[in-house]
């Protein structure tokens, strides 16, 4: 079976464009919401997860839907979580949304409410704790331009490519 990787992130990190940057370096499709929402439908799922398990079954990216707690068991995962200073992501929102700054401050707030809502709703856990994930990507430390390279040298040293 070959590798799986989940990222959960924070609203504005940047982290679809790294899995968009991975999944065309590594030539794996990137599954979000609205395609294991389509799989749930195309294929008369019971649950998300029950879609996600079956999405993972082959070597993929999936963005979000809790999948690391979901497929946690299974030793092909690798959990990502990507996160960045809050002034930062206030910037990329309003550039990459065309909002004003108190829009974009708002539009973070509530979808990582809603995220950690969701998370919790589905998992009973704490969406972001450290103890969930392989690795943590601050891209305002490393660029986002720099993530998906920093992962694509580990997996490599690691063989898992």
């Amino acid at each position: 079976m070959g590798l799986v990787i989940t990222m959960s992130r924070r609203y504005g990190t940047g982290a679809s464009t790294i899995a968009k940057e991975l999944s065309e370096r590594l030539g794996l499709p990137v599954y979000d919401k609205v395609n294991v929402e389509q799989e749930v439908r195309k294929n008369a799922f019971e649950t998300e997860a029950e879609a996600i398990r079956e999405l993972a079954e082959k070597p993929c990216i999936i963005l979000g839907r809790c999948a690391s707690e979901i497929l946690k068991d299974q030793s092909n995962v690798f959990n990502i979580y990507v996160c960045a200073d809050k002034e930062d992501r206030i910037h990329r929102v309003m550039e990459k949304d065309g909002l004003s700054y108190e829009e974009a401050v708002k539009r973070i707030e509530e979808t990582d409410a809603e995220r950690e809502k969701y998370y919790y709703q589905h998992t009973g856990r704490t969406w972001g704790d450290v103890s969930d994930y392989h690795i943590i990507l601050d891209t305002s430390e490393w660029g986002i331009e720099n993530c998906a390279d920093v992962l694509i040298r580990y997996f490599e040293r690691m063989q898992y490519i």
